[in-house]
């Protein structure tokens, strides 16, 4: 979490910017952190960074283009200092991967102090922002990234028709009525970017969750409506990876399409409908394989080893990991994968087999 003196200093950062330029990355956790901060002050532009997990130089010329004082980094893994030293504004960049050493930039993660912290970007935005009527946005964007956020019992008071209490994380975001709206905030980032951005600028003028799933005004209907089309398309791609499960401890789904990527997405629910699995799915796209895995247990390892001698890139979160690999690549990593897999399961169950005989 965010201490009241860096709460304080985002907070006065963003209250005195006159053309703020947010950089966000394209999931429900970086959309919902852009969004708690741009209604602080409701001023400057966001851009949607698409391009995980590295924000290098080759962005700095689009980003000269916005003419912004200050820049905040919102979600994003990995940033260049070659890209922070090219900014030549003030740089804020509040995240909570994998910390990295960098200079010349204010930079806000939990794990600096607490190397194990799991706190959302979302969550951080919210201390910042404070606004008790954005609770939903910070609600979908803590879900959406996978944590049961601490003031949820204040959402449910606010909303019991969106979320039983009580409510475990997997029945929130896949059984309960709030899980909508946590599908919503991946799905309007996908497709032509015309329509992405027009979704955006959307979602800044709405005030309430109800508006958009009871369809109550013109905006809550266009953005329900294009949520509706484009979730369509994604049931039909689950339909076909849950054909993929079969005995084995390793569900892998391969799929090709070029402009709807549901990667994220899709291995997130096959882990709660195959909890004993380990989830692979791979996308193919321009020579490259872009693939999210998901376990019960720590998996990062293993995907560091299989990155061993290939030519890709990868990581993320102990039990959930991304990875993009060259084609040429993805047989060999693949296989070494699997069999870096196969060792932790056999790990996993071995730590199973002591805890069943431990309580007799």
């Amino acid at each position: 979490m965010l201490s009241a003196k860096q709460i304080a200093q985002l907070r006065e950062e963003i209250e005195t910017a006159q053309n703020p330029l947010f950089i966000h990355d394209s999931d429900a956790d970086g959309l919902c952190s852009f969004l708690l901060l741009y209604k602080i002050r409701r001023e400057g532009k966001n851009f949607i960074f698409k391009a995980a997990p590295k924000l290098d130089a080759t962005f700095l010329p689009k980003m000269a283009s916005y003419n912004a004082d200050k820049v905040f980094i919102l979600d994003v893994p990995k940033v260049d200092q070659e890209f922070i030293d090219g900014i030549k504004v003030p740089v804020f960049w509040i995240d909570h991967h994998q910390p990295l050493k960098r200079h010349n930039v204010n930079y806000f993660n939990p794990r600096i102090k607490e190397p194990d912290a799991y706190i959302p970007t979302t969550r951080m935005s919210y201390q910042v922002s404070e606004n008790p009527d954005d609770i939903w946005i910070a609600t979908a964007g803590c879900l959406g990234d996978w944590h049961m956020p601490d003031f949820i019992d204040q959402f449910v008071e606010k909303y019991p028709h969106l979320l039983a209490k009580g409510s475990s994380l997997p029945e929130a975001v896949f059984k309960q009525p709030v899980g909508r709206l946590v599908k919503m905030f991946f799905f309007l980032l996908k497709g032509p970017t015309a329509d992405v951005r027009q979704s955006v600028k959307v979602l800044t003028r709405i005030t309430s969750p109800d508006e958009i799933l009871n369809q109550e005004t013109p905006q809550g209907k266009f953005l329900y409506k294009r949520f509706f089309s484009i979730n369509q398309k994604y049931e039909l791609l689950l339909k076909e990876a849950r054909k993929h499960a079969t005995s084995s401890p390793i569900l892998f789904f391969p799929y090709l399409d070029d402009q709807w990527s549901f990667t994220a997405n899709l291995a997130n629910e096959l882990t709660v409908l195959y909890p004993k699995k380990v989830i692979i799915v791979g996308r193919r796209k321009s020579g490259e394989m872009k693939c999210s895995l998901r376990a019960q247990f720590a998996i990062d390892k293993a995907l560091a080893k299989a990155l061993e001698g290939v030519q890709g890139y990868g990581g993320g979160h102990p039990n959930a990991c991304g990875a993009v690999i060259k084609e040429h690549d993805w047989d060999r990593f693949l296989a070494g994968l699997k069999r870096e897999l196969k060792q932790e399961l056999k790990q996993e169950f071995k730590q199973e087999l002591k805890q069943e005989i431990k309580n007799g």
